[in-house]
């Protein structure tokens, strides 16, 4: 098993996945905030993007989904009251990150680690909103999910 200690550990090993593994690391870190999303078809798209058997089109309509309540929940990111709201957001765009289809990616852009980046995020917000602080940072959950999946 490979063993991920820090950043740039993981971008690399991200780099290295193919577009299929790539889409499912993200949805494997996206998973790791599941539980701040608000949104049932946000929920659905998560299931999709861990599907080896989704078919593209499915895959085409759950980024849309998810896309589209990332777009619609933007506006909370201009606040400051509702943490728990921005976390909201964050989970779907980590979703959208790893459905992004790859004609729609920017060059040299990576899905899976635009999706640990909104993961982190989102578990941000959420951590304006809980007293106790956890043992394990999202940036460490996300080096060893990597490394369990390597």
């Amino acid at each position: 098993m490979t063993q991920i200690a820090n950043d740039q550990q993981l971008r690399a090993a991200l780099t290295a996945l193919t577009p299929e593994e790539q889409r499912l690391m993200g949805a494997r870190f996206a998973g790791s905030v599941m539980h701040l999303c608000q949104d049932e078809r946000v929920r659905r798209a998560h299931q999709i993007a861990l599907s080896p058997e989704a078919e593209p089109s499915e895959r085409e309509d759950a980024f849309k989904a998810a896309k589209a309540y990332a777009v619609k929940t933007y506006t909370a990111c201009g606040k400051d009251t509702d943490w728990l709201a921005q976390a909201d957001h964050f989970v779907a765009a980590a979703i959208a990150a790893a459905l992004t289809p790859a004609d729609q990616l920017p060059a040299k852009s990576n899905p899976a680690w635009k999706a640990a980046v909104q993961a982190r995020m989102a578990k941000n917000c959420e951590s304006m909103e809980v007293e106790e602080g956890e043992e394990e940072t999202e940036s460490d959950r996300q080096y060893r999910i990597a490394s369990q999946y390597l």
